[in-house]
C-alpha cells in the first residue's frame, strides 16, 4: 500500500515541503490546518491528495508526520499527538526554529512506538501562506536534523528518502547544539534588525526625512524584520538561555567599539573594520545558510520608453523567473538601474548572460 505522510500547518513551509515530497515521492499527502481557507487552498492547488478534519484523523494512518507551525504550536501538538493512537513506528519531525524544547517534550510525551526526529529547513521567504509554496524553496539550503531518543540510523535514513525531493543539504546535530549555532547566525542577526527598524521608527518622529534617506540600503539590510512576528516570539521565547548569552557578549562587543570611538583611536577602529571585512570575506560565497542569500543582479539602462519591458522579455524568452523587480535610479537624462531579484544563483548568472548578449552592462555586489 502507499505510504501516507501527514503535513499539519498549510503555511509557507508546510505547502513547501508538501510539494517537494510530491515532486519525489510516490506518497499519499495528508494536510490539516486551524484555518479552513489555508486547508481548502492547498487542496485546490494541489499541494495535498486529502484535506483531513481534525489532527486525529489526519494522525492515526500517516506513516511520517510533518509539523509545520510556530515553536509554541508544535509542543502542544507533540501533547495531543501522545493522546491519539499512532501507527507502530511512525516518523514525526518538525520545522522549528529552535530544537530543545520541543526535543524534551517529545522524550516526554511520546512512547517507544514512535520515532521523533527533529527538523529545521533553514529556507524561507518574505511571503507567507500556502499560496507561495514553493517545491524549490529548500534546495541547497540546509536542513538541520536532530535525531530523538528513539531514532535509529534507519528512521533517519527513511525521513531523509521522504525529503529528498527538498534537494536540501541535511546535516545532524544535537538540540543544543542547534539552538546555539542558530541563535548566532540567524536567531540573533532577527533581533538586530528589528532594533534597528525600531530606532528609525523614533528618529522619524523629529526628522521625517530619514525615512526617505532608508528606502535603499537600510531598507536591504533590515529585509529580515519583516518575519513573521509569532515565529520570533516563539523563538525568543524557546531560545531564551543562548539569546540572553549573545545579549551580553553584544553588550561587550559594542562596549568595545565606544570605549575606541570614545577615545579616538583611529588605528583601532580602522583595524576593527579590516578584521570584520577579512573574516566575511572568507565566508562561503552564495550559499544558502541561516538567513535566505539575496540573488540580485543590477542593470545600466537607458532612459527611453519601453526598456524594461525589454529586459524583462528577454528573460521571459528563457523562461528565467524574476522574484522581484526595482528601479533604483529614475532621474531624466541619466542612466538608470534595475536591481533585479531571482531565486537562485543558477538564474541570476543564466540572466546576466542573457542580457550581456543583448549588449546590456549589467553587474552584482
Amino acid at each position: 500500500m502507499k505510504r501516507t505522510a501527514f503535513v499539519v500547518g498549510m503555511g509557507l513551509i508546510g505547502g513547501s515541503i508538501s510539494l517537494a515530497i510530491k515532486r519525489d515521492q510516490d506518497i499519499h499527502l495528508v494536510g490539516y490546518d486551524i484555518s479552513a481557507e489555508q486547508l481548502h487552498m492547498a487542496k485546490a492547488l494541489g499541494v495535498i491528495d486529502e484535506a483531513a478534519s481534525s489532527l486525529e484523523e489526519g494522525a492515526q494512518a500517516a506513516d511520517f508526520i510533518i509539523l509545520a507551525v510556530p515553536v509554541s504550536k508544535t509542543i502542544e501538538l507533540i501533547e495531543q499527538l501522545s493522546t491519539i493512537s499512532l501507527k507502530q513506528g511512525v516518523i514525526v519531525t518538525d520545522v522549528g526554529s529552535t530544537k530543545q524544547d520541543i526535543a524534551a517534550a517529545a522524550d516526554t510525551h511520546f512512547s517507544d512506538n514512535v520515532c521523533f526526529i527533529g527538523g529545521h529547513p533553514m529556507a524561507g521567504s518574505h511571503k507567507s501562506g500556502v499560496e507561495a509554496a514553493k517545491a524549490h524553496l529548500f534546495e541547497n539550503a540546509f536542513y538541520l536534523l536532530a535525531p530523538g531518543k528513539n531514532s535509529e540510523p534507519r528512521h533517519i535514513i527513511a525521513l531523509q528518502n521522504l525529503l529528498k525531493g527538498t534537494k536540501a543539504r541535511f546535516l545532524q546535530m544535537e538540540p543544543q547544539q542547534h539552538d546555539k549555532l542558530a541563535g548566532t547566525v540567524s536567531h540573533f542577526p532577527h533581533i538586530i534588525a528589528a532594533s534597528l527598524v525600531h530606532q528609525l521608527k523614533k528618529l522619524e518622529k523629529t526628522d521625517p526625512e530619514v525615512a526617505q534617506l532608508a528606502a535603499g540600503g537600510f531598507r536591504d539590510i533590515t529585509r529580515i524584520a519583516s518575519a513573521s512576528p509569532v515565529m520570533w516570539r516563539d523563538v525568543l521565547l524557546h531560545n531564551k538561555e543562548e539569546m540572553l548569552r549573545l545579549f551580553a557578549e553584544w553588550q561587550i562587543e559594542m562596549d568595545c567599539v565606544k570605549e575606541m570611538v570614545e577615545r579616538c583611536d583611529g588605528k583601532a577602529i580602522h583595524a576593527y573594520f579590516q578584521e570584520a571585512k577579512a573574516f566575511r570575506e572568507e565566508l562561503p560565497q552564495r550559499e544558502k545558510g541561516a538567513i535566505p542569500a539575496f540573488y540580485d543582479l543590477f542593470v545600466d539602462v537607458p532612459d527611453h520608453p519601453g526598456v524594461i519591458s525589454d529586459v524583462t522579455r528577454i528573460l521571459a524568452n528563457k523562461e528565467i523567473s524574476i522574484t522581484n523587480i526595482r528601479i533604483l535610479e529614475t532621474r531624466e537624462d541619466i542612466m538608470g538601474v534595475l536591481r533585479l531579484s531571482f531565486r537562485s544563483e543558477e538564474d541570476r548568472i543564466y540572466a546576466q548572460k542573457e542580457l550581456k548578449r543583448h549588449m546590456y552592462e549589467t553587474y552584482t555586489i
